[in-house]
């Protein structure tokens, strides 16, 4: 159950997050909004269970604001009717990834194991 409650909570700030800043500011439909939450959820998230317990927060968050990014805009080169500009998935990217670091938190304290945290540093 703790999976699914940390699914939506990682995929509701992603979709609000890329709706105001895709959708609102750079144009970028809501399907292509939607369909980019579930790619991004779905390929960071085992990420966050599997690689996250072996590092510590902050380059974690690093390699989440790579992933977003090359996802984000690479997006356009893959999916037919979607284009994500290289500015507008930066900038995505990079408030997804402060939101990252308090998910990273709450996993660390609500879903991973308690002999597989990471310690958190306060960087």
């Amino acid at each position: 159950m703790e999976h699914a409650k940390a699914l939506l909570i990682k995929g509701i700030m992603t979709l609000i997050v890329l709706f105001l800043i895709l959708g609102i500011i750079y144009g970028v439909s809501f399907l292509s909004v939607l369909l980019l939450t579930v790619i991004v959820g779905a390929v960071s998230y085992p990420g966050d269970m599997f690689i996250l317990p072996k590092i510590q927060n902050v380059p974690a968050v690093l390699a989440d604001f790579v992933l977003a990014f090359i996802l984000l805009w690479g997006a356009g080169a893959v999916i037919p009717g979607v284009e994500v500009p290289a500015a507008g998935a930066a900038i995505a990217a990079a408030v997804l990834a402060l939101g990252e670091y308090y998910f990273h938190m709450y996993l660390a304290t609500h879903v991973l194991p308690s002999n597989n945290r990471l310690m958190m540093d306060t960087q």
